[in-house]
């Protein structure tokens, strides 16, 4: 694995930081111009092949492109879902149909996909999902709620997993299905969030609602596959996002720790200020390594390797991010909850990426017994 970026990187890097900066954003308020000028330049698509209008790239792309905007300060927590996650499953499990019809809107920004798993009695552990699908004739009936939808008011449709039941054993299995935002019996009621962003939240409500045949996407009896194949680049995903956040926090406190004069010297003069701005910087470069890591082994094929380091680039890129916003905070003082620098409404954002898609207790279960063999504690 490569461990210096391609001058390709550099240079898309470079040019999605000049993009962003120049695309200046108030958090809350709408960002759809952004996207759709993002879109323009194959930004949102950079993952999608080319054949369907992407620009051929992977996972290592796209989370390069959404770190950088969040490192401007103008992230699309959409990239997670739309491109990454929907378009991602479908462009390795959908059927030729499928593709023709989401991909090339999905690259080109003029459709977006949500995405919902986490149910309001399954919480991380996904083997209690309860939504389910059973046949009706050609048909799918599928039933159930769905909790912390990201965007569900902005999507065309939203990749839904579901269960089924396996016809030899009877027990539940998961699947994927597309669910058009105007499907009769589907339902959905915005989560009254803290957060100051654009994408609200939303639960969603799904009775009897008829999908046809081909809503089902990929093979019916290798739904968790397919279903880790979306997972995997979240993660990474939601990595890049919380390391772009970190990285714009930090630079916000070093620009303020450079011009505040206390004492007739720079406040960044002063080691009780320095240095922990400094270990600030140096856990993230660490946390954007492994997210690279994780990229760069979900684009070779290697599902199992990147599921750990995914696991681990999110986990690292969380505490990182959280604590630069915190150190960024600390080191404006006062000036560091004021709207004028920005920087309170980061103190709840951060912590998300210490929440979802997966809390970081998970995560560490998840390395204790996988990587490290130890017994599972649950």
């Amino acid at each position: 694995m490569p461990v210096i970026e391609s001058e390709e990187h550099k240079a898309l890097r470079e040019a999605v930081a000049s993009f962003a900066r120049n695309h200046p954003h108030t958090p809350g308020t709408d960002n759809r111009q952004f996207w759709q000028d993002a879109a323009k330049l194959g930004y949102i698509g950079v993952n999608l092949p080319e054949a369907y209008g992407g620009g051929g790239g992977g996972i290592a792309e796209l989370s390069l492109v959404l770190e950088e905007m969040g490192a401007a300060g103008n992230p699309l927590l959409m990239m997670i879902v739309s491109p990454a996650i929907c378009g991602t499953v479908i462009s390795r499990f959908g059927t030729e149909a499928q593709k023709r019809e989401w991909l090339p809107a999905l690259a080109d920004g003029s459709r977006l996909m949500a995405f919902g798993i986490t149910e309001p009695d399954a919480g991380s552990n996904s083997h209690r999902i309860t939504t389910t699908a059973r046949r009706d004739g050609a048909d799918w009936l599928l039933t159930g709620r769905k909790v912390f939808v990201s965007g569900v008011d902005i999507a065309d449709a939203t990749l839904v997993v579901g269960r089924t039941a396996d016809a030899r054993t009877g027990r539940l299995k998961p699947c994927l299905f597309i669910v058009p935002r105007d499907a009769e019996g589907f339902r959905r009621r915005p989560i009254d969030m803290e957060l100051n962003a654009v994408e609200k939240q939303f639960e969603l409500a799904f009775d009897d609602v008829r999908l046809p045949a081909d809503a089902l996407v990929g093979d019916e009896d290798a739904g968790l596959l397919q279903l880790f194949a979306g997972l995997n680049p979240e993660r990474v995903m939601t990595a890049a996002f919380a390391i772009g956040m970190g990285r714009h926090a930090l630079a916000r406190a070093v620009e303020y720790a450079r011009e505040r004069t206390v004492w007739s010297a720079p406040i960044g003069s002063h080691q009780a200020i320095a240095h922990p701005l400094a270990q600030a910087h140096i856990d993230l470069e660490l946390a954007r390594l492994m997210t690279q890591k994780a990229a760069h082994l979900y684009d070779a094929g290697d599902d199992t390797g990147a599921g750990e380091a995914a696991n681990m680039a999110k986990y690292a890129a969380a505490e990182a991010c959280v604590k630069a916003v915190d150190q960024a905070v600390h080191t404006l003082g006062g000036n560091g909850l004021t709207r004028e620098f920005g920087l309170a409404p980061l103190i709840t954002a951060a912590r998300v990426s210490r929440i979802a898609p997966v809390s970081r207790e998970m995560i560490l279960n998840y390395v204790s017994h996988q990587t490290l063999g130890l017994p599972k504690s649950y």
